[in-house]
């Protein structure tokens, strides 16, 4: 049984122990620079995101969100980097379709995409667009099959490499369809659209961030497009789901993501000053010209489970091509 003299003293204690206690650094977040990882290289849709909504951030907290890029295995240096963080806020990591939902069924990684990190909000991404060379003499998706099923051998497409997104979405394609397309694999979309405008290859599936330059200067031909409905900047372009693809509804969506066991208060506080910030007309204005163009307001929980159905979704296709690749 505690003495008064005892009690006493554990109560002038308590300021202290408030002080140096988890909450108290919670509250006073951020006093010093927030990281935030891109697992990427620069110049990308990721890296675009990421360094809009640091600038956003370090304006809404008043204090430095600063980007550092660490690319490498398909995304795995950086997030594990992440991963492996104090989860105190000071650490967060642009999480993705291609570093936390493909890269995993690729590849084993030190880290698991759903319990080794918390999920606070997704920040969007462009649609997927299917393409072809003008010279290609076809109206539609529809005669597309028809002439790949005639030809000897089938009908090439690119896709910026094996194992992304785009190859993914060409694959679920070819298998929908049931059509004739063979896969030819680029180091990235730049090479990729550089042989689909010089017409070594005739069809390619390609972010829109990409392709749109070159579908506004009819260099290219869009045929169907991956978002939810059909863009006001491109009225012309069906969506996959319109065309009987419903599964082909995608996007090439990026978050934001912290190490596991981050405090709630803390990333409903991101979270919202992030929502607020891609609601904002400059934000529509700049991430819409680079072909951002699908955002999704989310909580945390909902983005949790978005994550998770994106990860049921496109798991089994991404072990199929990594069956066909021998790995």
């Amino acid at each position: 049984m505690y003495t008064p003299g005892v009690m006493k003293k554990v109560i002038l204690l308590l300021p202290f122990i408030w002080f140096l206690s988890p909450c108290y650094g919670q509250a006073n977040w951020p006093n010093k620079p927030v990281k935030i990882i891109v697992p990427w290289a620069t110049g990308g849709v990721t890296d675009t995101l990421a360094r809009f909504i640091a600038n956003k951030l370090t304006i809404s907290f008043k204090s430095p969100f600063i980007v550092e890029n660490h690319p490498g295995a398909g995304g795995i240096i950086g997030s594990d980097l992440a991963a492996k963080a104090a989860p105190d806020g000071y650490t967060l990591v642009a999480s993705g379709m291609a570093s936390h939902v493909i890269t995993p069924n690729l590849a084993n990684t030190p880290f698991d995409p759903m319990k080794s990190f918390t999920h606070i909000v997704n920040l969007g991404g462009p649609p997927l667009v299917m393409v072809i060379h003008p010279s290609l003499k076809v109206k539609d998706v529809k005669e597309l099959v028809a002439l790949a099923n005639k030809q000897n051998g089938g009908m090439s497409y690119a896709s910026p490499g094996s194992g992304t997104h785009n190859h993914l979405i060409g694959e679920l394609f070819k298998l929908k369809s049931n059509s004739n397309l063979i896969h030819i694999s680029y180091k990235g979309g730049g090479p990729a659209l550089l042989d689909l405008i010089s017409g070594h290859v005739q069809v390619g599936f390609l972010t829109l961030t990409t392709a749109a330059t070159n579908i506004k200067a009819g260099k290219l031909r869009a045929l169907a497009i991956s978002s939810q409905q059909r863009l006001s900047d491109y009225p012309q372009v069906p969506t996959f789901n319109e065309l009987g693809y419903p599964s082909l509804t995608t996007y090439n969506w990026s978050g934001l993501s912290g190490p596991a066991g981050m405090n709630p208060n803390m990333v409903n506080r991101i979270n919202e000053e992030v929502i607020k910030a891609l609601r904002e007309k400059d934000a529509r204005e700049q991430l819409g010209s680079e072909g951002i163009a699908e955002v999704a307001e989310m909580s945390p929980e909902a983005f949790a489970v978005f994550f998770q159905k994106e990860i049921t979704q496109w798991a089994p296709v991404a072990k199929s091509i990594n069956t066909k690749l021998g790995n």
